[in-house]
């Protein structure tokens, strides 16, 4: 027998988690074809040319915070918000661990390696310590990182002989390093920066090195000897806080990028800026990081979108990466004009377009949803049905992509299905609501059960809501009214999730108690199976086209795909999105399953039964 298998053949990646007034820091392939960022608990590595090619790393118990190529190109050093480096075979798809240290406790900001692979520096916000610096192969230690009284934001190794090092701190100072061992040699005082340093880097060549401040100032320092040549632009860089800063591959150029949403092309030799690239004027588009590698020049804006600037049009860049940089709580797909589209809704409100094919992603225009989206689904009439923590529901056109079309809840709404003729219901806290071409025509309160989920009969005829009590009550759709004529059917807990089959022949529902059991419309809604699996609660499900199959996901961050018909024949993806559980399904034909999770990606598998 020929046993049912999955492939996950597409990893649609987050966008590095932002926060306002802290930079990020991206790292460059010395190769020059991907980049690296961080988002949660996942080191996300991206090719530059065709960022769709990702590939995610999850094996962090903590936030990571910064992850860096070493120079070989082998290895990449990332840590996290426990003060843990760990040290990863970049060449094997398994990115095999190869060394752990705790350098310090508390959250690593920085790394650094020297040219040839062997020692790297790191700082933070250690309580004992803000930094270190150690062989690689042993965590032995090659110095010491002194000189500063409050948290190190930024370090940096000069690539070339005789090695230098330099930090950059929250005391308002750099300090400069001479080695191996590393020995503080001086401070580069408060006359320079007047606030935070938050940014130093050496130039590939090593003979110069900036720092970069929250004051809006950048300086240059001669790399051997530290002393300062000049400061870029006279008085002031730019006019919010410097945040990130990233040489040209020949040392002549830096980009930087600034709270003032702007990103500044600088000649290094007149000191003068020869671009600034203007990213916007909404708070979103400041900037708070930047990298040059090879031809691109990228920045990341604080709402996560990634930009890739083009110098002869500083006005636009040549592309910007969209997607989620929070955690995604919903999903749908829905097909238009031949090509299919996934829709994921997340933490903050955000909804996200990723066009299947490109792998492009793109958002809504005006006003959404300005919280969490818990569930979402496309109507006969090509339009996104999205229920949000901020008591609305919203009807979108998805062919003119213009997010206007909102109903005001009178309570928070947290499940919404949908059915031909323009009939939605939402459900929510207390209350079940019954609407009909974007208008709420009947409420169903006071209820003497709190309910959790809901689903309409594709036929429009039924509206089955699941309650907290473990039943599914079943209401007759009469005109524009729900009439409860007394009927329900028993899941085996406090229900979670619920969805009919796309022919109305079964109703799916999963609970707390880890099962989930399909009735039998037909029958008068007799149970057809029931199905174990899940070793935690599930809260999430999807029907596949085929009717015969569907997916449901778990707090056990499995994902299960079921056989109607025989609850013994099962496809298992364990671990689908690594340390978090699945929080979305969607099917876009019978052999291909998206899932997503609260590590803000987005994943397609293709199944064979």
């Amino acid at each position: 027998m020929k046993l049912p298998y999955e492939i996950c053949n597409h990893v649609f990646a987050s966008l590095p988690q932002m926060e306002r007034g802290v930079a990020k820091v991206l790292g460059g392939d010395p190769k020059g074809n991907n980049f690296l960022y961080t988002n949660g608990k996942s080191v996300i590595i991206r090719n530059i040319n065709n960022p769709a090619i990702a590939d995610i790393y999850t094996e962090h118990p903590h936030q990571v915070t910064v992850a860096k190529y070493a120079p070989s190109g082998f290895y990449i050093a990332s840590g996290d918000v426990s003060g843990k480096i760990r040290i990863w075979d970049t060449t094997q798809k398994e990115h095999l661990l190869k060394y752990e240290y705790q350098p310090f406790g508390g959250k690593i900001k920085d790394i650094a390696w020297t040219e040839d692979s062997k020692r790297i520096a790191c700082v933070g916000e250690g309580r004992e310590k803000f930094g270190a610096v150690f062989l690689w192969d042993t965590g032995s230690s090659v110095g010491e990182i002194s000189g500063h009284s409050k948290v190190i934001n930024s370090v940096d190794i000069k690539q070339t002989r005789p090695y230098r090092l330099i930090s950059g701190s929250d005391d308002n100072c750099g300090a400069f390093f001479e080695g191996p061992p590393f020995k503080f040699k001086f401070s580069i005082t408060v006359s320079d920066h007047s606030r935070f340093v938050n940014c130093v880097r050496f130039s590939p060549d090593g003979n110069r090195f900036c720092t970069a401040g929250a004051d809006g100032q950048i300086f240059l320092y001669d790399g051997k000897t530290g002393e300062k040549i000049c400061a870029l632009g006279g008085a002031k860089a730019h006019e919010g806080g410097v945040y990130a800063v990233s040489w040209s591959p020949d040392s002549s150029q830096l980009i930087s990028a600034s709270g003032d949403k702007t990103v500044k092309l600088w000649d290094v030799g007149t000191s003068t800026a020869l671009t600034t690239f203007n990213m916007g004027a909404d708070v979103m588009d400041q900037q708070l990081g930047c990298l040059w590698q090879k031809d691109h020049l990228l920045s990341v804006s604080l709402s996560g979108y990634i930009n890739y600037l083009d110098k002869s049009n500083p006005d636009r860049p040549l592309r910007t990466i969209k997607g989620h940089s929070k955690s995604i709580q919903s999903l749908t797909v829905h097909k238009n004009g031949g090509r299919s589209y996934i829709y994921s809704g997340s933490h903050d409100g955000h909804i996200n377009i990723l066009s299947l094919g490109g792998g492009h992603n793109n958002d809504f225009s005006g006003k959404g949803h300005s919280n969490l989206v818990t569930k979402m689904a496309v109507d006969d009439a090509d339009q996104l049905v999205t229920c949000s923590m901020d008591d609305t529901v919203r009807f979108t056109s998805v062919t003119k992509k213009d997010a206007s079309n909102l109903v005001k809840m009178d309570v928070q709404p947290k499940h919404v299905s949908v059915a031909a003729g323009g009939l939605a219901l939402a459900v929510c806290i207390g209350q079940v609501v019954f609407l009909k071409d974007k208008k709420k025509v009947f409420t169903l309160d006071s209820l003497d059960y709190e309910p959790e989920a809901g689903a309409i009969h594709p036929g429009g005829s039924t509206a089955a809501v699941g309650g907290a009590d473990g039943k599914v009550r079943l209401y007759s759709v009469q005109g524009n009214t729900l009439k409860d004529e007394g009927k329900s059917v028993e899941a085996k807990g406090p229900v979670t999730d619920m969805a009919y089959s796309k022919d109305g022949a079964y109703l799916a529902v999963t609970d707390e108690k880890k099962v989930v059991t399909v009735f039998t419309v037909a029958d008068n809604y007799s149970v057809k199976n029931d199905f174990y699996g899940h070793h935690a609660k599930v809260v999430t499900l999807a029907w596949s086209p085929d009717n015969e199959h569907f997916a449901s996901g778990g707090m056990d961050m499995m994902v299960y795909v079921w056989t109607v018909n025989d609850a013994d024949k099962r496809l298992k993806i364990p671990d689908a999105h690594r340390l978090h559980h699945v929080s979305g399904l969607a099917w876009i034909d019978e052999h291909t399953l998206v899932t997503t999770s609260h590590d803000a990606s987005v994943k397609q598998w293709t199944l064979k039964f």
